[in-house]
C-alpha cells in the first residue's frame, strides 16, 4: 500500500493537520515576500534619496506581535489534540507488546501468541506497548501516519483503528546500526471473523495472510542451512561465530549443559537434538537464562528446520 493510504482513522487527523500547517505556511511565505518585494520597490533610494528617522507604529507592533501568537498558538493546540488522541486508545482496544532488536520486530499479543507480523482485525482498534532490547529504534507505518519512539528500558504506546484491510509497510526511522535498512515488517489488516479465527484458533491455526518473504535472503556460496537462517531472520539475534548478540550463539551451544527457565523455576538441560527442536519451535516453553524472553515462534517449511539442528551441531 502507497503512503498516501489513509487507512486508518488517525492517518485523516493527520494528513489534515499537516495540509491546514502547510497552507498556513504557504500564505505567511506569500505575504511576507510580498511585503518584501513591495519594500523595495516603494523604499528604493532612487525614490528616496535621504533616509528618514522613523519612529514606530503601536498599532503595527502590535500586529506582529498578536498575529504570530495567535498562529503558533492554534498549531500548538490542534498539534496537541492529535498527540492527545494518539496516546489515549479505547478502553476497548487489544494490546499488542511490540518489541524492537537489531534488527527485526516480534509482536505478542494477550493470548501469548507472537509473531514477526502485525496481524489486526478491521475496525478493532490495538494498542501497541513498544521496547527495545537492546538501542533506540523508531516504530513507523506510513499508511497509518504512526510513528513512536522505541527507547530501551521505558515502555511506549499509541494505537490505531484500521479502516482498511491489506497489508502496510512498517518501517524502522532510526539508524540503528549497519542492518537497521533490513529492520522491516507489515501490519497485516483482515476482517474481523478472519483475525478471530486465527487469533482463537490455537498455536496451530493459519495465520490470516502468508507472512511476507523476508527481507534478509540468502548470499552466494553459503551453506543452505545459513540461507534458511537469514530468510527466517534469525542471524538478528544469533551469531555463528561466537560474537555475542541479543540471543545466544549457535557456535558450540550443542552438547553444552545450560540452565533454562521454565515458569519460575530454573534447572539444568542438555543442549542435545531434542532440545533444539523444542527450543525453535516452541520458545516460550524453555528459555536459555541471562537472555531475554524475546523470540516469536518461527514458522519452517519442511525440512529446514532438520538443517538448521544439522547446521548447529556442526558448530564446535
Amino acid at each position: 500500500m502507497g503512503w498516501m493510504t489513509q487507512a486508518t482513522t488517525g492517518a485523516h487527523r493527520a494528513d489534515q493537520l499537516f495540509l491546514w500547517i502547510l497552507a498556513l505556511t504557504v500564505v505567511l511565505l506569500l505575504g511576507i515576500t510580498g511585503s518584501m518585494i513591495g519594500f523595495v520597490i516603494l523604499y528604493r533610494k532612487k525614490r528616496h534619496p535621504k533616509a528618514e528617522q522613523i519612529e514606530g507604529n503601536l498599532w503595527l507592533e502590535v500586529t506582529w506581535t498578536v498575529v504570530p501568537l495567535v498562529v503558533f498558538v492554534a498549531i500548538f493546540y490542534f498539534g496537541w489534540t492529535n498527540y492527545e488522541y494518539n496516546s489515549n486508545a479505547p478502553a476497548d482496544a487489544m494490546i499488542v507488546n511490540v518489541t524492537a532488536r537489531q534488527w527485526a520486530w516480534s509482536f505478542e499479543y494477550p493470548n501469548h501468541k507472537q509473531t514477526t507480523v502485525l496481524y489486526a482485525a478491521l475496525g478493532r482498534p490495538v494498542k501497541l506497548e513498544v521496547q527495545s532490547l537492546d538501542v533506540i529504534h523508531g516504530f513507523f507505518v506510513p499508511a497509518f501516519r504512526l510513528k513512536i519512539d522505541v527507547v530501551p528500558g521505558r515502555i511506549n504506546s499509541t494505537w490505531f483503528r484500521p479502516v482498511e484491510v491489506g497489508t502496510y509497510d512498517v518501517q524502522c526511522t532510526v539508524i540503528c546500526g549497519v542492518d537497521h535498512s533490513s529492520m522491516l515488517s507489515h501490519v497485516v489488516v483482515v476482517p474481523e471473523a478472519e483475525f478471530r479465527r486465527w487469533y482463537f484458533g490455537g498455536e496451530d491455526a493459519q495465520a490470516p495472510v502468508p507472512e511476507p518473504v523476508p527481507v534478509n535472503t540468502a548470499k552466494a556460496g553459503e551453506p543452505e542451512a545459513v540461507a534458511v537462517l537469514r530468510r527466517r531472520n534469525c542471524l538478528t539475534c544469533h551469531s555463528t561465530d561466537g560474537s555475542v548478540m541479543v540471543g545466544p550463539t549457535f557456535r558450540g551451544l550443542y552438547g553444552q549443559r545450560v540452565d533454562v527457565v521454565e515458569g519460575d523455576r530454573t534447572r539444568t538441560v542438555l543442549v542435545d537434538e531434542r532440545h533444539l527442536r523444542r527450543s525453535i519451535l516452541a520458545p516460550r516453553a524453555q528459555r536459555l537464562k541471562g537472555y531475554p524472553d524475546a523470540m516469536p515462534a518461527v514458522t519452517l517449511a519442511p525440512g529446514e528446520l532438520d538443517e538448521i539442528v544439522a547446521f548447529i551441531k556442526t558448530l564446535q
